[in-house]
């Protein structure tokens, strides 16, 4: 960071819910080895326990899908897909799955999109606590964690990618931490490494 930047780090637990992690909408979508599953949601528990430790702030966004959400282009392409809608607003798909808000941890709901900062009240609060640093966990690693690191990199934050908590679902993993690296300059390494939890320092060449 230089001088005058915010250089706060926040976890961003993303979409870790029952119908994106377990249960019979997950494994349908998913379509690859359960266990990868499991390892991700066992990393974002290690993650949360680790944050807390550390005293940085841990941040869980939420996706709803109800059909009253989408838009018009959203519709189409769960028509046209056979789509079904996710994480129904009360639902045991909503819910956190294997970890869930402390008391006094901030929970943000993105209604029918991916990013983050499509969310009420995300970026809002990021300025108003002065992070300049995502840490991201939790699914998937090219949908909305994409999404939304994407975002996070545009509007001049850092990017962090905890390798062992998230896992992709469309795309070959490693391709998209390699995307990552290459187009948001983004960390990508483990929950252990004790520089995931700091931003990266910028040193300025002298005139």
């Amino acid at each position: 960071m230089t001088d005058g930047e915010p250089d706060g780090t926040a976890l961003v637990v993303v979409d870790l819910q029952n119908d994106f992690c377990t249960g019979p909408t997950a494994l349908a979508r998913f379509g690859k080895d359960p266990a990868v599953l499991d390892t991700a949601v066992a990393g974002c528990v290690r993650a949360v326990a680790g944050a807390r430790e550390r005293g940085v702030e841990v941040l869980f966004v939420r996706f709803v899908g109800d059909p009253e959400y989408q838009g018009a282009g959203w519709r189409l392409r769960d028509r046209v897909l056979g789509k079904r809608p996710k994480c129904l607003e009360g639902s045991w798909g909503a819910q956190f799955h294997a970890v869930a808000p402390a008391p006094g941890e901030r929970v943000f709901t993105k209604r029918a999109c991916f990013d983050a900062f499509l969310a009420d009240g995300f970026e809002e609060h990021l300025a108003a606590r002065g992070v300049g640093h995502l840490v991201f966990a939790g699914l998937y690693a090219d949908v909305c964690v994409d999404s939304t690191a994407r975002t996070a990199f545009q509007k001049g934050l850092h990017v962090t990618v905890l390798t062992e908590c998230t896992t992709a679902l469309h795309l070959p993993y490693d391709a998209v931490l390699r995307f990552m690296r290459v187009v948001y300059g983004a960390r990508t390494t483990t929950a252990d490494d004790p520089q995931a939890w700091t931003a990266p320092v910028l040193q300025l060449e002298e005139e």
